[in-house]
């Protein structure tokens, strides 16, 4: 038997009251989307108040502006989320089934539809109110991380999203049927890659520590697209890795894909969250690339021709 950690006792609900026969419970994953939120838009707020962090002294909208902003994003977070989870995850379910869309309280939130619906709400916001969309984008790019770090935290609390079988010293025995299915001799424990503290690290702490310095030490926010670009291309980069030992969605494997790879070609191939993720990175680093090449243009023009 090697070595493991036995998963903690943990509770995913942090207390729960009963009124009527009703159960109602606040928990942790919940308290993470509403911190989440809270210190994307202290930062926010923060960073607008520094206008020595913005191209000519102006940040791209007022303080005052965030709560209004917040109230479109939280709703793209939903819907996109959920809409994205039916879309890329389990579309067949969902048209036998149309109603269970509806059902958010069950789970089924894609991080990458709650992008995009972040990014179509908030482009619209910009529209209706004459904001500069990069510097938006900038903006709103370097508040995610934190929310995506407790969200990680989050799904290990609530013991899902675990990785693929490993016999590491740090691999997790997570409780619950469909974990320990390892197709291990009987009698045996699995252990886990603890895959949701991956992401937690590269996502949340590793990729949110980057973002801030970027802005407040690198003046990142004076190359509009630069923090958006940083923040796809990462974020694309740390979800590609960890997919290969985090466990796919069970619609994805089969005895002939053992894998859960969405596509492949004779064996090789990759996940769907591998598949989502490279349009991030590919999008990234194009930003990144523009926002350097603005950037170089900008400072020539501005260097006084030799005599």
């Amino acid at each position: 038997m090697y070595a493991m950690i036995q998963f903690p006792d943990l509770s995913p609900d942090i207390f729960s009251i009963s009124i009527a026969g009703f159960e109602f419970a606040l928990r942790w994953y919940a308290l993470a989307y509403i911190a989440g939120i809270v210190l994307a838009w202290r930062l926010a707020v923060a960073a607008l108040k520094r206008p020595a962090l913005w191209p000519g002294q102006t940040p791209p909208m007022r303080p005052d502006q965030v709560e209004d902003l917040l109230t479109w994003i939280i709703l793209g977070v939903i819907l996109g989320g959920r809409l994205g989870y039916v879309l890329f995850y389990q579309p067949g379910v969902y048209l036998d089934d149309p109603l269970q869309i509806l059902r958010v309280w069950e789970g089924g939130m894609a991080f990458h539809g709650g992008l995009l619906g972040v990014i179509v709400a908030s482009w619209i916001y910009a529209r209706r109110h004459n904001i500069p969309k990069l510097g938006m984008a900038d903006l709103v790019a370097h508040t995610v991380a934190p929310g995506l770090l407790l969200g990680r935290l989050a799904n290990f609390v609530n013991a899902e999203l675990w990785g693929r079988p490993t016999d590491l010293p740090w691999g997790v025995a997570f409780p619950g049927y469909a974990a320990q299915d390892c197709g291990q001799a009987l009698g045996e424990i699995c252990a886990r890659h603890p895959s949701q503290l991956y992401e937690a690290l590269l996502e949340g702490l590793l990729l949110g520590t980057l973002l801030i310095w970027l802005a407040y030490r690198r003046g990142a926010f004076h190359k509009p697209g630069l923090v958006l670009g940083t923040f796809l291309s990462g974020y694309g980069a740390a979800r590609f890795l960890v997919e290969f030992v985090r466990q796919p969605d069970a619609q994805f494997v089969s005895p002939g894909n053992p894998l859960g790879l969405a596509w492949q070609i004779d064996g090789i191939g990759l996940t769907q969250g591998q598949m989502l993720s490279l349009p991030m990175i590919i999008l990234g680093v194009f930003f990144i690339l523009r926002a350097q090449a603005k950037s170089q243009v900008k400072t020539q023009s501005k260097t006084p021709a030799k005599p």
